[in-house]
């Protein structure tokens, strides 16, 4: 006869199951009403209670709400006890690794190593990563002890010297998570344009204007409404109050910023600064005094995001320089190779090359729409092109032309007078996508000259943009960006006989295996990820491990192309007293 389970055993499973429920609700509930973190020094009038999860004032538009100013107090106050530490507001990012953000006016010594300490003792290095555009910032990455990783909740962790004390009288603020998180601004002359994570959760599937508001950490809080809620990217006006001047710089204050959804009350935690835009310089002007709008700087620039091509770059500018690439912007996603030494190197012969750190992760979209903004603030670019590091574009006749040139694909003389319509606002190419050709490490001589063999198939497109055409909700797929339809912009796909793009992108397996171990797309899965099996942007026979298959230097091999080998070879060979090199090659 079987016995019947002790009430005392009931009582204890009963127990488990309801304890799990409430620290899963809890967890979340921490997570989705985390406030944003504000470094800035506050004013007099400034009520701490702006960061907390807000109402309406249905009196006063611009007006935030709040009560609990204490209790704001106790969680956005990032108090440490440790000698020779830095204030510095705190985010988990994908691998386990920790987002250091230093806050503004805090003394920083580049000539010391720093560590970050967490409320177990344990401590990382912590690496210097770049400073942060536009607030000045440095930025540090540590990894997370596996000790921290098991705790149910994260506290930030202390960035302090190699010999600081270890003792944390205070308890630390709670860890920020990169899948919600206000992480970038950017003031033009007419709105603002905020970058967001888990805002809009999914590509296509966007969360309406009027369900949000733009929250700004001034006076007793001000707020705007949101106008465009597209993919990372959201727009508002400018709050109507006069900054303040910093009284050091005489300059406007940063002023802290995010984005409230209203229905669910939450403001999303924000390590972002509103910075109020200053007048626009008139560079040019009629003889009656009308004003007339300065033409950009360059005709066409190339854009693309990069973390650690220094190997690759100097065969991608020399290339794209030759077919009429005027500038190149890099967005650097936390490079910690030679890119920067070889970018002086380059710009030293005449290249010109503007870089932008983007410390932020698997935001290639947001990026690209970033830098739409930054062309126009800088006045940089008529048309921009977009392609990566491993993407040579080019057109089969060029090998009859004695000028080859990307520019005789872009429709410069057409009308761009207001009602025009069928303008084209984008012309777009299709991919060519090569495989390691046999090749176990990568050519010395240059990808244009070891990967000579692809697949048949023609592959998803690249673009050309011009600026102006951008839609102003900067939503962009695949370096592919949506016209403003409204202004008669359309885009224009040419055949391949016209112009292509060679895309070297199954290369020998350790270049290969460094670049698909973290994509840049806000909306591609790593691929040792299970998750959307049958992807374009899964690699064929791959799998989720980054183990080599046995037959990898010969995969994707279709078609012997060797037409864009022999142009760049015409170009760029050089005799040496060692033999042939290429131009991009070490002599």
């Amino acid at each position: 006869m079987r016995r019947r389970p002790r009430t005392t055993f009931i009582v204890s499973i009963l127990s488990i199951i309801t304890f799990a429920s409430f620290s899963l609700y809890f967890s979340r509930n921490a997570i989705s009403t985390w406030q944003p973190y504000s470094d800035i020094p506050k004013t007099k009038s400034f009520n701490n209670a702006f960061l907390l999860n807000t109402t309406a004032n249905s009196n006063n538009k611009n007006v935030v709400e709040s009560n609990n100013v204490n209790q704001l107090t106790r969680q956005t106050r990032r108090v440490s006890s440790v000698k020779d530490s830095l204030s510095t507001v705190s985010v988990l990012i994908p691998d386990w690794e920790i987002l250091v953000i230093v806050v503004v006016n805090t003394p920083f010594s580049s000539s010391h190593q720093y560590h970050c300490l967490f409320p177990n003792k344990a401590r990382s290095l912590a690496r210097f990563s770049g400073v942060l555009p536009y607030t000045n910032r440095p930025t540090f990455k540590c990894d997370m002890p596996e000790s921290v990783r098991r705790h149910r909740m994260f506290s930030q962790p202390t960035l302090v010297t190699g010999t600081s004390e270890t003792e944390l009288l205070k308890p630390m603020p709670q860890l920020m998570k990169w899948n919600f998180l206000v992480f970038e601004s950017f003031s033009t002359e007419n709105d603002v344009v905020v970058f967001a994570k888990g805002v809009n959760h999914r590509n296509g599937y966007d969360r309406s204007p009027g369900e949000l508001r733009c929250v700004f950490d001034f006076g007793n809080g001000v707020h705007t409404a949101v106008t465009s809620s597209v993919q990372e990217v959201f727009r508002c006006p400018h709050p109507d109050f006069e900054p303040v001047l910093d009284s050091y710089y005489g300059l406007p204050q940063r002023i802290g910023i995010s984005i409230e959804i209203v229905g669910e009350s939450t403001i999303v935690p924000s390590v972002a600064y509103y910075i109020p835009s200053s007048k626009p310089k008139l560079d040019a002007v009629a003889a009656q005094g009308d004003s007339v709008q300065a033409q950009p700087k360059y005709v066409l620039c190339a854009c693309t995001m990069v973390h650690n091509v220094a190997k690759f770059l100097r065969e991608w500018v020399m290339y794209h320089s030759k077919v009429g690439v005027d500038n190149f912007i890099l967005y650097d996603n936390g490079s910690d190779d030679d890119l920067y030494s070889l970018i002086r190197e380059l710009r030293q012969e005449g290249y010109n090359i503007s870089t932008v750190f983007w410390i932020w992760p698997k935001t290639q979209e947001a990026g690209f729409s970033h830098s739409v903004l930054y062309s126009k603030s800088k006045g940089l670019c008529k048309w921009i092109m977009y392609v990566d590091v491993d993407e040579f574009v080019f057109s089969p006749s060029w090998g009859h032309e004695s000028n080859p040139s990307l520019k005789s694909l872009l429709p410069l003389r057409q009308p761009l007078e207001e009602g025009t319509k069928n303008k084209v606002g984008q012309v777009s190419m299709k991919c060519l996508e090569f495989g390691p050709s046999g090749r176990r490490r990568h050519p010395e001589e240059g990808v244009t000259q070891g990967y000579t063999c692809r697949m048949r198939a023609e592959q998803r497109h690249k673009s050309m943009v011009m600026v102006d055409a951008v839609d102003p909700s900067l939503r962009n797929v695949i370096h592919h960006f949506q016209v403003n339809e409204k202004e008669g912009f359309v885009s224009k796909q040419v055949s391949v006989e016209e112009g292509l793009v060679n895309h070297y992108k199954y290369q020998a397996w350790d270049e290969f295996k460094n670049k698909f171990r973290r994509r840049v797309s806000a909306y591609v899965v790593d691929w040792k990820q299970e998750l959307n099996p049958t992807s374009k942007d899964r690699t064929p026979g791959l799998g989720f491990k980054p183990i080599e298959p046995k037959d990898w230097k010969h995969r994707f091999c279709e078609v012997t192309d060797l037409r864009l080998k022999f142009l760049t070879r015409k170009w760029f060979r050089l005799r040496t007293p060692n033999g042939y090199k290429m131009a991009w090659q070490n002599r």
